[in-house]
């Protein structure tokens, strides 16, 4: 996902990494039951720096055994865990806060190290989205009600169990946060896969958890990938719940995989968002922002506005304007300030995303800027020129495949109808945009789109705003009351004057 919300203050650097020392990303153990162990079968994986296609460190990826050890500490430590009360886990994230931003610096490099973040976006919301999802949480924690009378029955919602938390790449703390946060102030206990291709945020937010002093078997991690790890997980019979992010393809085997042992499955999926802007929207504004929002973090998030819908009459207006900004884009070094696009997370990142370039040239739709190809002066690293094609129609396989770079589509439309008729022609259903000088056409046009979020004229949630899609974008909610939601089951105590 991306996040369209202005980051928390962050409360603190390591002054260390701010002089520009190196850090030593090696780590061949994982965290499990509270002590970093060593993998039953040692597999060594070498992690890629996508600026320069240089090894970055070194990790080790895990199997079926390391899957059992640490599902069944997190069942040893779920009785304990789960009767803790609100406010005990209240102090807990506290704990966990403050040692995150100790070391949220850290965290900036290791993400724009791993995956290729510029280094301002790592600083300003990569990073700090640990901080915000936790400091909304403590919040939400604070006064959610466990417990209520309906009549004589009293309502309890309890930790549904041992979780799986399965998670992506392109926004590693963020989606770490977003499912590991909820858990523990539910009363759940876990294990957390990260991807091997973003490992390094992953292990120093293993770090914290220890720091914090997280009890042993709550919190555990492996690395490893979805058929070595993520599979078994799934399948786990000691697993109550799965929650994933990643593809609607990988999403679905997870789906199949959960499904003999009939445990929730959570999944934050694909999208290809439609972005509508009404004839009587800041054309200057909404197409500037729109472009913007679609090269940040290099096309790399699930709700981007890659369906940029247009009147056509207004289409050569829209098409100079979206020209000029991602002209201005700036690709190159993750380290320099300067840059506000760095590269796709890995070599095949960058293949898939370049033969889709291709195809939609071979399709037909009309190149305004960017291409195959490196931008000019960049020989190593897995950069993508920015790209932007106009005459596209909702047929093209680029309008209509999560195509995961700096890409945006723009189609044109006869009028509200159609714009409405082509937003919803979409498998997907995460996000949906609307621009408009008048808030109350754009929400009503809004209500119409078949999507978990919608934003109007550019608006930003927060951290306790629900995040999650309709059809095959998933199902289930992240953040705030609804994320916690998602992690607790209902258990109604019938006849209650008896039992007191």
């Amino acid at each position: 996902m991306t996040l369209l919300w202005p980051a928390p203050r962050r409360r603190g650097y390591n002054e260390i990494h701010r002089q520009g020392q190196p850090m030593n990303y090696d780590n061949l153990q994982f965290y499990i039951d509270g002590q970093w162990v060593d993998p039953v079968e040692p597999k060594e994986f070498q992690v890629i720096n996508p600026a320069t296609e240089a090894v970055a460190g070194i990790v080790s990826m895990g199997s079926s055994r390391d899957v059992d050890r640490a599902v069944a500490a997190a069942r040893r430590a779920f009785d304990g865990y789960s009767r803790t009360s609100p406010a005990e886990r209240v102090a807990l994230l506290e704990r966990i806060l403050a040692a995150f931003d100790a070391r949220t610096e850290e965290f900036a490099q290791a993400i724009s190290t791993e995956m290729g973040a510029p280094m301002s976006l790592a600083r300003s919301a990569q990073a700090p989205s640990g901080s915000g999802t936790l400091s909304a949480m403590i919040e939400v924690l604070r006064g959610f009600q466990f417990e209520e009378m309906r009549g004589r029955t009293r309502v309890v919602q309890e930790a549904i169990g041992v979780c799986a938390l399965i998670t992506p790449w392109n926004w590693p703390i963020n989606q770490i946060a977003a499912k590991v946060v909820p858990a523990l102030a539910a009363g759940c206990t876990m294990v957390l896969k990260p991807s091997e291709y973003a490992p390094f945020s992953a292990i120093l937010w293993a770090k914290v958890m220890h720091e914090a002093g997280v009890p042993p078997g709550v919190f555990n991690m492996i690395i490893g990938d979805g058929l070595s790890v993520g599979a078994p997980l799934s399948a786990h019979p000691d697993i109550d719940m799965v929650s994933f992010t990643g593809s609607t393809r990988a999403g679905a085997a997870v789906a199949r995989s959960a499904a003999d042992t009939v445990k929730r499955v959570h999944q934050e999926l694909g999208g290809k968002s439609p972005n509508i802007l009404l004839d009587d929207a800041n054309f200057e504004r909404a197409v500037t922002k729109s472009v913007q929002h679609v090269m940040r973090n290099s096309g790399q998030s699930c709700n981007a506005p890659t369906r940029m819908l247009v009147p056509a009459a207004r289409l050569a207006e829209v098409e100079t304007i979206a020209r000029r900004t991602a002209a201005a884009a700036v690709v190159g070094d993750p380290a320099e300030d300067k840059t506000t696009v760095g590269p796709l997370v890995s070599k095949l990142q960058f293949e898939r995303v370049s033969a889709l370039i291709t195809q939609g040239i071979a399709e037909g739709a009309r190149l305004l800027i960017g291409g195959g190809g490196r931008p000019d002066g960049l020989t190593r690293g897995y950069y993508v020129k920015p790209t932007i094609f106009s005459d596209v129609n909702n047929q093209m396989k680029i309008a209509r495949e999560e195509i995961f770079g700096p890409v945006l589509c723009i189609l044109p439309y006869q009028n509200e109808e159609d714009a409405i008729r082509i937003a919803n022609d979409t498998p997907y259903g995460l996000a949906g945009y609307v621009w408009s000088e008048d808030s109350a056409h754009a929400q009503r046009v809004g209500r119409r789109i078949r999507a978990g979020q919608i934003s109007i004229n550019g608006a930003a949630g927060d951290y306790k705003t629900p995040f999650g899609g309709f059809k095959m974008s998933g199902n289930g909610r992240e953040f705030g009351e609804y994320g916690l939601r998602d992690f607790l089951e209902i258990k109604a105590v019938i006849g209650v004057e008896a039992l007191a």
